[in-house]
């Protein structure tokens, strides 16, 4: 696949999920007119791998770039491509332990496996890695998908999980910034307050700001209450942050703009994201009726924007030719 470019005022500043294993005529004529900068398949979408590959080219045909596809692939229950289609992992954390001493080379290796397994299907663009770093308050749906508690190697084994992705043709995308590791919530159902003092979010910013170079982010539903009262995602003191004392400028998109963390329509909360700083917009369960609401309230990529999604496009490398049985021979040798 070769980068598109398109002028700024024909992208839209979402990225939209879909329904279904294919696209109805229907469907096909919203995005063709909405233009997302790109889509995020979920188990709903998959079948078979002729099908993922059939509807991946549908999708990119609606739009006049080469729209990135984006999964969550992590592993363990945060893993959309289950055998045959893909290998079984288990969750990060455990992973991690098992491996011991040769976690980062394990780690590289299970993400070249997984961006293979990917990009044979039509999908360039993985929501990995995950740095945030676990502590004793972590909720327990985030804290087996971290890497660990010590932030060196959190930032280690995220930058190995980034190169395994790129070298594998996959697009990485830095989660959740600027830290999701304090939450005692699950953001998909209420809203996480850290009350933790900025020194102490330090220790949490920093794996970001090791990996502040990736071409892709997704923001942390959470307020940090040191920093400002507005979840993250709509803050723009909390997003200034992450420019400036974090350092990251790449694409940032939302976190799942319906999430219950966030509050009101979705209209408000997909201008108030884009108004905090946020370059775009995911909206997840492909209801063409929230779609439409969120697609109008985005509006189009602002020329920044449009800058660093030209350099995410730009960033995706084509995959070297391996052989995944012997990569995971190697794999299993380390654990």
């Amino acid at each position: 696949m070769h980068p598109g470019y398109c002028e700024v005022s024909y992208i839209g500043a979402t990225i939209l999920g879909c329904e279904g294993l294919r696209l109805t005529s229907g469907k096909k004529t919203f995005f063709r007119n909405a233009r997302p900068f790109g889509f995020i398949l979920f188990a709903r979408n998959i079948d078979t791998s002729e099908q993922i590959r059939a509807l991946c080219d549908d999708l990119r045909s609606c739009v006049d770039h080469e729209a990135p596809i984006l999964i969550d692939q992590e592993g363990g229950r945060v893993q959309r491509l289950r055998p045959p289609l893909a290998t079984e992992w288990t969750p990060p954390l455990d992973f991690v332990t098992a491996a011991g001493r040769n976690a980062e080379r394990a780690m590289y290796l299970r993400y070249l496996i997984t961006a293979l397994e990917l990009r044979s299907v039509g999908i360039d663009a993985n929501c990995a890695p995950m740095v945030d770093v676990a502590c004793d308050v972590t909720h327990p749906f985030l804290k087996n998908r971290c890497y660990g508690s010590d932030v060196t190697h959190v930032s280690t084994l995220g930058r190995a999980v980034a190169d395994g992705l790129a070298d594998g043709g996959v697009l990485p995308v830095l989660k959740h910034i600027p830290g999701h590791g304090r939450a005692q919530a699950d953001s998909h159902l209420d809203l996480p307050l850290v009350s933790a003092n900025a020194d102490e979010l330090k220790r949490d910013f920093a794996p970001f700001r090791a990996l502040n170079d990736l071409p892709m982010g997704m923001t942390a539903h959470l307020v940090y209450d040191a920093l400002d009262a507005a979840p993250a995602t709509t803050s723009p003191i909390v997003m200034q942050l992450i420019r400036d004392k974090i350092g990251f400028d790449g694409l940032i998109m939302t976190d799942d703009i319906s999430m219950k963390a966030l509050s009101g329509p979705l209209s408000q909360r997909s201008s108030a994201s884009i108004d905090a700083g946020c370059d775009v917009v995911l909206h997840c369960n492909g209801d063409l009726q929230e779609m439409a609401e969120v697609v109008e309230a985005a509006g189009e990529m602002t020329q920044v924007a449009q800058v660093r999604a030209q350099a995410v496009l730009d960033a995706r490398k084509i995959p070297v030719t391996l052989d995944i049985s012997a990569l995971t021979a190697e794999l299993e040798t380390l654990i």
